[in-house]
């Protein structure tokens, strides 16, 4: 098997470009591909794991708008067979999926202002 370079970009290759997480996101929730768009451009995230802990946090936040409409859908308890009302299952998931997408967002390490093309002050509101 003949050895690749580092410039090789074939398919399959583990030195092909990666791709940006708003480029992968067809399986996303449109919040999270809006999020991850933004947040890409405002804050110039390009390193893999950046991008990584971007898609996880896309993933999270898809996982508690479906959770989210589902219990909007069929609300937010439920009556069992012996008569007695319980919380809706998808409750436990979507306080998940919230936590998750913090933690995501948390461990991108974001600073509150994005980056500026011009140094100085922050324009006035």
């Amino acid at each position: 098997m003949a050895k690749r370079s580092k410039g090789d970009r074939r398919e399959g290759s583990p030195f092909t470009a990666i791709k940006s997480p708003a480029q992968e996101s067809a399986d996303l929730h449109p919040d999270a591909r809006d999020l991850m768009r933004e947040v890409t451009d405002s804050y110039a995230i390009t390193d893999a794991g950046g991008q990584a802990l971007l898609r996880q946090a896309g993933e999270a936040l898809t996982r508690l708008r479906d959770a989210q409409a589902k219990i909007a859908e069929q609300g937010s308890t439920f009556v069992d067979r012996f008569n007695q009302i319980k919380a809706h299952p998808l409750l436990g998931a979507e306080r998940d999926a919230r936590r998750d997408f913090l933690a995501a967002l948390k461990a991108l390490n974001l600073d509150l202002e994005p980056l500026r093309d011009a140094p100085g002050r922050p324009e006035r509101r």
